[in-house]
């Protein structure tokens, strides 16, 4: 719906308007949703169910759209990394907060109120779009910048971004990101309960790891992307995060072993860390080059090329599953002598081993689109670097103390507590 959600935009000439009624109209819908048990029979409800999804799913497009948009001309260029950091943090916190409250009332339901479990999921989504109406509610409360008033050929909007050079190598650098990126992690799960034989207990405490080393390190990132630039940010976070894909290749050779759990939590902490900065930065660096007054057109082009890229991933991943399931790669050591002999197996890729490996190798080619892309206030990426492992230690070295510690553990809930900075004055 990205397109269709350029010409509405353009059309109505106020992105706020175009994301509060999406929003809105987006959260009556869960209230539809909730009620599908009480209404509807299981297939009926199975139907309308589906429908009502898509439709929601159509609505967050066009009104996130609008909402990319808006923030553009909206959040200063030099704020934006410390903004949008703290904003994935409160979100993680009360997605982390809310999920388990959900999860236990879901668990307990029977026992409180003697009726069957899929109620509980009726009261939750109901819930649910109660609180996101409040949400609508403040957004509404959000200024925005007037859109300029003049008439544009819808298809020279389109082909706009397609022609700025430096604005298609960036589409091109997060397609093949993307591509890179999805073409492994939907088998990562998969490959924990198949391959490893791991529990979901286990999993879930592997996902807590990285969701906590995501969300320590937001800020981080997100200070760095404002003092030096998005591009910095990404040269160092992206071959961290590729380095962390290929690692899986290598819990198993060719099974478990005792590094195997080892290897597991520190490729969870390394992820958890970099996806932080490639979350921060590459959605900045799409709202930093895209144009003020022509953002709604670049960045719906960008999130367009983009999906499609994330999209035909795993698509193309399950195609070629069975065909890697037959193969098998491996390269042994062997010692013999007139005593003894002795093989070590140093490589052992099998099935899902090169989907990380080829997932590893795109990657790399999306760090060379990355270097043709130019941005303002680019550093060289040993800088960044140096600067990054400065605020890692910092923190470190005072977990010794009680102070240190009180610190680290409050720090969660501080982000709650700070003061609000001054308004944002807009240009009208």
């Amino acid at each position: 719906v990205q397109l269709p959600a350029i010409f509405i935009i353009e059309k109505i000439k106020s992105r706020k308007t175009v994301s509060i009624y999406s929003a809105f109209t987006g959260r009556l819908i869960w209230f539809i949703i909730a009620a599908i048990p009480f209404a509807f029979s299981a297939s009926a409800g199975f139907s309308l169910l589906i429908s009502c999804i898509l439709v929601s799913s159509l609505l967050a497009g066009i009104g996130g759209c609008a909402w990319n948009s808006w923030m553009r001309d909206l959040v200063p260029e030099n704020r934006m990394g410390s903004f949008f950091s703290r904003r994935l943090q409160v979100a993680i916190v009360l997605g982390i907060l809310v999920s388990l409250l959900a999860s236990v009332l879901i668990d307990r339901w029977e026992l409180i109120f003697g009726s069957q479990q899929i109620f509980a999921y009726s009261a939750l989504f109901a819930l649910g779009a109660s609180i996101g109406l409040v949400g609508v509610f403040l957004l509404a409360k959000v200024p925005e910048k007037r859109m300029a008033a003049q008439k544009l050929n819808f298809f020279k909007l389109i082909l706009k971004p397609f022609k700025d050079l430096n604005f298609r190598r960036l589409m091109l650098f997060l397609a093949s990101w993307s591509f890179a990126v999805n073409l492994a992690a939907p088998f990562f799960t998969v490959y924990m309960l198949k391959r490893l034989e791991l529990s979901m207990s286990l999993i879930v405490v592997l996902s807590i790891v990285s969701q906590i080393c995501n969300f320590t390190f937001l800020g981080v990132w997100g200070k760095q992307a404002d003092r030096f630039s998005n591009k910095s940010v990404l040269a160092v976070s992206c071959p961290l995060f590729m380095v962390s894909v290929l690692a899986w290749a290598f819990t198993t050779l060719p099974d478990k072993y005792f590094l195997t759990m080892p290897l597991l939590f520190l490729i969870h902490m390394i992820m958890g860390t970099a996806m932080a900065g490639v979350t921060i930065a590459s959605g900045n660096i799409s709202l930093k080059l895209a144009p003020r007054g022509e953002a709604t057109a670049y960045l719906a082009t960008n999130t367009l090329v983009n999906s499609f890229a994330a999209g035909i991933a795993p698509v193309i991943g399950g195609k070629f599953a069975d065909f890697f399931a037959l193969r098998n790669l491996s390269v042994l050591l062997q010692w013999s002598g007139p005593v003894k002999e002795f093989t070590l197996q140093t490589l052992s890729f099998q099935h899902w081993d090169f989907f990380f490996v080829f997932a590893f190798m795109v990657g790399f080619y999306a760090l060379h689109r990355l270097s043709l892309i130019k941005e303002e206030g680019e550093v060289d990426e040993k800088i960044v670097r140096s600067e990054f492992i400065a605020s890692v230690k910092r923190p470190l070295r005072s977990l010794s103390s009680g102070a240190g510690l009180l610190q680290v553990i409050s720090y969660p809930f501080n982000i709650f507590l700070r003061p609000r900075g001054q308004k944002v004055k807009l240009d009208k």
